[in-house]
């Protein structure tokens, strides 16, 4: 008798059934010390190559038949990964603390409040090209592969930064200023649109089969390793700097550094070796589309929207926020507001590989919910602290306390996300749901926030911003089906 535990890209749950016998076989095929199957499938099984005969009718899931399946590392395949996102956040990091010069000198208005409040909106534009570059760039992932997709992203998203750092100030040009910087962000939009699905689908095929939670962190951890370098040099040039000078040339050195990572990332990329899920998946199965993603895998796409809102919240009110918070409501120094973001994501940094190890062994759903609902209880209490008497102590204490509570959700985000999609749609998959929910709740998160904090008259307006959406991922993520060990790439068929 064929018995097949059913592939969790469909929107069904494992019956505890299922799951005892997926545990039986994961222990008994896998090394999972060296990730690599000790059986082939085909001794496994005596099954065939048909996909079409195994449950989940035609799913990515196949049977690579008379061979092992090998799931060692692809170092070189991680290192490009992480490169290229890095640089993909070092930007957004740089342009969100520079919001307060940007606006004086591309948006020049009456009011301050008037130049931030277009600053951040051409900050939120560049979102609406986000979900644009990750359809158009998640099916060339799936498609030609995540190589050729992510060596395109990476020189996309250098010139954009190029743009940026060239870019002539309101008072010399005119109307052609703030053009250009428009012009930047919707290019840096599309790039990076199609950065996070390519990038965390390569992180996950070159893992080792029991490691993914672990390789999958690193999606996460290279955007706060970026954050917090952004939040370095943010901090060394407006304390080392006289405002004269910040305003004159200081604002585009940290641009003119980020010059430096995008040709060594676009060199890696483009060196790097194709993962073996894509090469497998593109001999097996069908040609990947737009319609098949929506059409079969409806659910997973609303789920990851739904699990990514928290993240998106968090990322660019919390953190991209932050520094202007810290300035226009709490009246503290510009400069020490980046100590603050350098502890916060050094912490993220350090932790979230923590627990994208540890979600290897308890499960990615559960401590993603844990991890969220308590980080739901503590933002307000925290926030009321901070505003009744600021201080950059106290700014510290709290960016510190949330990035701990945060990181267990951060951690495991990559594989939770990637394991909902088989490989032949995988970067198409992930580039919907994240791009779609960054563009609704992240790219216009900052304006929002601005606005809510003018129209109320309190400085703890951003907290209700991020409860919200704290609140819609544990929905979200507490109907994803619960496999956090399944492996997605192949199918598991057992007598």
């Amino acid at each position: 008798m064929q018995y097949a535990p059913r592939h969790i890209g469909r929107a069904r749950f494992l019956s505890p059934l299922e799951n005892d016998v997926t545990d039986l076989y994961t222990r008994k095929a896998f090394d999972l010390s060296r990730g690599r199957a000790l059986l082939s499938l085909a001794t496994l099984t005596g099954a065939t190559s048909d996909t079409n005969a195994l449950a989940g009718g035609g799913d990515m899931a196949s049977v690579r038949p008379e061979s092992t399946i090998r799931k060692t590392p692809n170092t070189r395949a991680v290192v490009a990964a992480v490169i290229g996102n890095a640089l993909e956040w070092y930007d957004f990091t740089v342009f969100s603390f520079m919001t307060v010069v940007i606006s004086k000198l591309f948006f020049p208005t009456d009011s301050d409040y008037s130049s931030i409040l277009l600053t951040t909106a051409t900050f939120g534009v560049a979102f609406v090209m986000r979900p644009v570059g990750g359809i158009v760039l998640g099916l060339y992932a799936d498609r030609a592969g995540r190589k050729a997709a992510l060596s395109m992203v990476i020189a996309l998203m250098t010139f954009g930064i190029l743009l940026l750092a060239i870019a002539p100030p309101y008072a010399a040009i005119g109307l052609g200023a703030p053009l250009i910087i428009v012009f930047a962000r919707l290019l840096q939009g599309f790039s990076a649109g199609g950065e996070f699905g390519s990038a965390t689908a390569l992180l996950i095929e070159a893992a080792p089969f029991s490691r993914r939670g672990f390789y999958g962190s690193f999606q996460m951890a290279s955007q706060a390793a970026s954050l917090l370098l952004g939040a370095v040099v943010g901090s060394i040039i407006t304390r080392n700097m006289s405002p004269e000078a910040l305003m004159s040339w200081g604002w585009r050195v940290p641009f003119i550094f980020g010059l430096i990572i995008g040709p060594v990332g676009f060199y890696l990329r483009r060196n790097m070796l194709e993962t073996e899920a894509f090469i497998h998946a593109k001999k097996t199965a069908r040609r990947a589309t737009l319609g098949e993603v929506f059409r079969e895998h409806g659910r997973e796409v609303i789920c990851g929207l739904g699990a990514v809102i928290a993240l998106t919240v968090t990322v660019y009110v919390l953190i991209g926020y932050l520094p202007t918070f810290a300035v226009k409501q709490l009246k503290l120094p510009y400069g020490q507001s980046f100590t603050a973001l350098i502890v916060g994501n050094l912490l993220l940094t350090v932790l979230s590989p923590v627990a994208g190890a540890w979600s290897d062994k308890i499960g990615r759903k559960g401590l993603s919910m844990w991890s969220l609902a308590i980080t739901l209880v503590l933002i307000y209490p925290l926030f009321v602290w901070l505003s009744a008497e600021p201080s950059v102590t106290r700014l510290i204490i709290v960016q510190a306390i949330l990035s701990i509570t945060l990181s267990g959700y951060y951690g495991p985000f990559g594989a939770l996300l990637a394991e909902l999609f088989p490989a032949h749609i995988r970067s198409t998959g992930l580039s919907v749901a994240y791009n779609m929910a960054v563009m609704l709740f992240g790219g216009f998160g900052q304006f929002v926030v601005t606005w809510l904090i003018k129209a109320t008259g309190s400085p703890l307006a951003p907290t209700f911003y991020v409860m919200v959406g704290i609140v819609l991922s544990l929905v979200a993520i507490a109907f994803i089906p619960s496999a956090p060990h399944a492996d997605v790439d192949e199918a598991r068929v057992l007598p």
